[in-house]
């Protein structure tokens, strides 16, 4: 089992940044990927980051914006999100999958871009 904790969203205006972070827990040693979805309402759950073997990919459009990392320890990760627009509003969680190919997503905290 991993849990998932977000925290650092927020308000903010269109052209502004913000950085998210998860701390995750738990059985960690079985992590493969890490990364970060959004939803917003009324729309499907998008991954809009995710890193494996070193390699982060990321969704069109975030890409050239929006910056995945991850602390030395392996167990918070970050998102770093700049010029933000207002469709980049919705919640925004992390989400790992392990070796087993099970996959965990955290409950995800809110952003919301004013414009």
């Amino acid at each position: 089992q991993v849990r998932l904790v977000e925290s650092g969203g927020g308000l903010v205006q269109a052209g502004g940044s913000l950085r998210l972070s998860c701390v995750a827990s738990g059985s960690m040693f079985s992590i493969n990927a890490m990364g970060w979805y959004r939803q917003a309402p009324g729309k499907q759950r998008e991954l809009v980051a995710i890193t494996s073997s070193g390699i982060t990919n990321y969704a069109d459009s975030v890409k050239d914006r929006f910056r995945c990392s991850g602390d030395n320890g392996g167990n918070t990760l970050y998102l770093e999100m700049n010029s933000l627009k207002p469709e980049d509003t919705a919640v925004y969680g992390c989400y790992v999958r392990t070796t087993r190919g099970d996959g965990y997503w955290g409950q995800g905290t809110q952003v919301t871009v004013s414009s």
